[in-house]
């Protein structure tokens, strides 16, 4: 009997290890660099479980790490300009996510929102994971992979500040559109033209190209999603990693940026052939803001 319990409690202890990490095998540090609280969101992707929080407030300077599954699938966002209003709902100025609390409790971003997003341990075991301006932009955000095992592991994000630059047309600002700019819409949410939305006759990656609007964010942000069918430069992939989502990051190029902070080195990043070309903060940067700034529009696509 005595030595069936020797054998029992280690498989046992075993089991529990074996359990937790399958529980809780990667985190998410969520970090807020902007000057401002931010209130992010969350939100797991269909048959997958929400998380223990679904939103929270997050001060300028502040981090907090959410464990997740082994096997998660959602989003993440930066809520801007809370409060609760006469009635003593909880709303955003940007990014709401409808609930009418600070917790998300399954509700998504209302666009436009800078978005996060992941599928972890997917095919192959690898992390698949991007940052979308498909539904527009609020906040600069950065994804950094940490401690990858596998995939190239490549950072990933949006490290500039699109909002004074937003053309005209997408424009979202404070004060019924006569203040600052706190957004910037997609061309779809802005029209709803199909050509833009890559829907009806536009469904297929052949008929649904680039236009005008999306390429003003694929330029000034060349790893991040800029339109449905953006995917050869904007979806990584990594396993066995934890990861770092910074709200607006310092602006850095991709050698700067490494060569500041060490989350990784020029060999890994070099793995994925796409990331040799593209910088964290395209050289055109500057010249878009100055360009757009006025409000300059666009014509056709």
């Amino acid at each position: 009997m005595d030595r069936l319990l020797v054998i029992t409690i280690p498989v046992l202890s075993l089991l529990a290890l074996s359990l937790l990490s399958e529980v809780h095998s990667t985190s998410f540090k969520i970090v807020n660099k902007c000057r401002r609280t931010v209130w992010p969101g969350l939100l797991s992707g269909a048959n997958t479980a929400q998380l223990p929080t679904t939103g929270f407030a997050l001060p300028s300077g502040a981090s907090r790490t959410v464990p997740l599954p082994r096997s998660w699938s959602g989003r993440i966002w930066g809520r801007t300009l809370c409060g609760h209003d006469s009635q003593g709902r909880f709303a955003c100025v940007t990014a709401d996510c409808g609930s009418g609390k600070l917790e998300c409790a399954g509700g998504g971003a209302k666009p436009p929102a800078t978005l996060a997003e992941f599928t972890l341990n997917g095919a192959g075991g690898l992390d698949f994971y991007d940052v979308s301006l498909v539904d527009g932009y609020n906040l600069p955000m950065l994804v950094v992979a940490r401690g990858g095992k596998g995939g190239g592991c490549s950072a990933t994000g949006c490290l500039v500040d699109l909002n004074g630059a937003c053309p005209a047309q997408l424009r979202v600002a404070t004060g019924n559109g006569t203040g600052r700019g706190v957004a910037c819409r997609s061309a779809c949410e802005a029209f709803g033209d199909p050509q833009y939305c890559c829907s009806g006759a536009y469904s297929t990656p052949d008929t649904c190209q680039p236009s005008a609007y999306s390429l003003f964010f694929k330029n000034a942000c060349p790893r991040s999603y800029s339109y449905a069918y953006d995917d050869k430069t904007s979806t990584y992939t990594c396993a066995g990693a934890d990861y770092i989502i910074i709200f607006c990051p310092l602006p850095y190029t991709r050698d700067l940026f490494f060569r500041k902070f060490g989350f990784m080195s020029q060999k890994v990043l070099s793995a994925r052939k796409d990331s040799v070309q593209l910088p964290l903060v395209n050289k055109t940067t500057m010249y878009i803001m100055s360009k757009y700034a006025s409000g300059a529009s666009f014509s056709g696509r």
